[in-house]
């Protein structure tokens, strides 16, 4: 395991990560994946801790990825469902929060459909001063850090396998297409891309790209940043394409005219990749509607896409963080 240095107890954004918890980030990463392996591939680093997984919102990657990095790591798990829960009597998250840390939780990780719960819950753990870490496995149109990180986790590994590490990324064309507005993986991916000096291209229809993005990044990191409402200057040289999901489950209105359109204009095809750089790569947080924001050849096409490889990763990137947080000193 990387030697490193680690404090920050939570993990609820990437937006004031530095680039040297970045680097902790990626070496631990690579050091559990070389664990994985291995014809043995668990490890006593949190033998004795108890990590809660609440999901209160479906999910099947990252609930899977999470709970099986826990595994490797020798931890105690505790799975919530909320159908099942006592939420459904009219107990308030905070009061199941704090059930679980009286059943000894030492890690929550958290996803739910509000933006700000990961947030609010670490700081009545604080406030009790219970030691508790939270790691954000997602919150609302907010954030989705370990996706985002799973994501630099692979870039860099296809750029320097044995050594996957920041610096790769400084001048690399990044194009982010599709329903940018709802996407949590967006935001999360424009704190790391930028701050790594990869230039960014978010592309997508105005009704789902507004120029408040635009503004996300200040400072150097601003000019990495860039809005395209057309498809094809964001394709233009790109060295990765990330292509996500139209969130219909979050969409409250008509912002678009059909899905058939939006892939006319929008959806990444072989073709369209001709655009972009020789030896451009496909990645997708997933799940994807095969035909809308992406062909199904280019998904199941192991020359182009990563989809695969950022799902194995997932897991080595989750170890990791459950591995820093779970190893603060209180």
């Amino acid at each position: 395991m990387a030697n490193t240095t680690w404090s920050r107890r939570h993990i609820i954004s990437l937006i004031d990560l530095v680039a040297e918890e970045y680097e902790t980030i990626l070496k631990t990463a690579a050091s559990f994946r070389e664990v994985l392996s291995r014809r043995t591939k668990k490890v006593p680093a949190l033998q004795g801790k108890v990590v809660a997984n609440m999901f209160f919102e479906p999910s099947t990657r990252t609930r899977s990825s999470f709970e099986l990095a826990a595994k490797r790591l020798s931890a105690d798990i505790l799975n919530f469902s909320p159908g099942t829960s006592s939420l459904t009597k009219g107990e308030t998250i905070l009061d199941t929060a704090k059930t679980y840390l009286a059943m000894g939780a030492d890690i929550m990780v958290i996803r739910h459909k509000q933006a700000g719960v990961p947030l609010t819950i670490a700081k009545a753990m604080d406030d009790l001063g219970a030691g508790v870490s939270v790691l954000n496995a997602g919150d609302g149109q907010h954030e989705h850090p370990s996706q985002a990180l799973l994501d630099l986790f692979t870039i860099c590994s296809l750029l320097d396998s044995k050594d996957p590490r920041l610096e790769l990324l400084k001048g690399k064309k990044i194009a982010i297409v599709g329903d940018i507005l709802h996407s949590r993986v967006a935001r999360s991916n424009i704190w790391s891309l930028t701050a790594a000096g990869a230039e960014v291209h978010l592309a997508g229809p105005p009704t789902l790209l507004p120029k408040l993005f635009s503004e996300m990044v200040e400072d150097d990191r601003a000019k990495l940043l860039k809005l395209d409402w057309q498809l094809e200057p964001a394709l233009k040289n790109a060295d990765f394409v990330m292509t996500l999901r139209l969130q219909k489950e979050r969409m409250n209105q008509n912002l678009l005219p059909s899905l058939q359109e939006y892939h006319r204009l929008y959806g990444i095809t072989r073709d369209r990749l001709e655009l972009c750089r020789s030896g451009v790569q496909i990645l997708h947080p997933g799940p994807v509607n095969r035909g809308v924001e992406i062909s199904s050849d280019l998904m199941d096409d192991p020359q182009l896409s990563l989809i695969s490889q950022q799902v194995t990763n997932g897991v080595a990137v989750r170890m990791a963080l459950l591995y820093l947080i779970g190893s603060t000193k209180s």
